[in-house]
C-alpha cells in the first residue's frame, strides 16, 4: 500500500469523528436565559413543587470550568446558584452518557441546594436549540421521600432576566 493511498485511508477514516464535533456556541445564553416547568408527573418528580420553574443561564465557551446558573421559582435551588464541573466526568464513560436521541450533549454538574447539600445537574443541549435539565439528589428511604430530589425540566431560550 502506498503512502498516499494510507494517507487517504486515515482521514476518510477520521472524517466522521471531526463531523461529531459539533460546535455548541448556539446554546449560550448570552444575555438572556433558559426557562421551564418541571414535569409535573409525581412519577418523574420528587422534592419539587408542581408549577416549579428553573432559570439557567449557560456559556457554552466554559461548559468544563463556569458553565453558568441555576435556580428554580419554589426556592430548592437559590437563583443563580453557579453549576459546578465535575472534572473526573470528562476523563469517564458517565460523559458519555446519552439520554435519547434528539440530544446534541448531556452534560454533568453539581450545584448547592438550599439546605447546603448538592445535587447533580444533568444538561441535555437538544437538537433545535432548547435544553432539558435534570436534577437529582438522594433516594426514597423506608420513612419516606426523604430530601429526595428528581425534577425534569424543559427549557426554552429568552431574551433578559428569569420570570422568578
Amino acid at each position: 500500500m502506498t503512502l498516499v493511498r494510507a494517507l487517504t485511508r486515515l482521514l476518510l477514516g477520521a472524517l466522521p469523528l471531526l463531523a461529531a464535533c459539533n460546535d455548541l456556541s448556539e446554546y449560550s445564553s448570552g444575555k438572556g436565559h433558559y426557562e421551564g416547568t418541571v414535569t409535573t408527573g409525581t412519577f418523574v418528580r420528587a422534592g419539587f413543587d408542581d408549577t416549579a420553574r428553573a432559570c439557567v443561564r449557560l456559556d457554552t465557551d466554559r461548559l468544563q470550568d463556569l458553565p453558568g446558573t441555576i435556580g428554580t421559582s419554589d426556592g430548592r435551588i437559590p437563583k443563580d446558584t453557579p453549576l459546578r464541573p465535575i472534572p473526573q466526568s470528562y476523563h469517564d464513560p458517565v460523559s458519555t452518557l446519552n439520554f435519547g436521541s434528539d440530544r446534541e450533549k448531556s452534560l454533568l454538574y453539581a450545584a448547592r441546594t438550599k439546605d447546603g447539600s448538592d445535587a447533580f445537574v444533568f444538561v441535555s443541549l437538544m437538537k433545535g436549540g432548547s435544553i432539558e435539565v435534570r436534577v437529582l439528589r438522594g433516594a426514597p428511604t423506608a420513612a419516606g421521600p426523604g430530601d429526595q430530589l428528581f425534577g425534569v425540566f424543559s427549557m426554552q431560550k429568552d431574551r433578559g432576566e428569569c420570570s422568578f
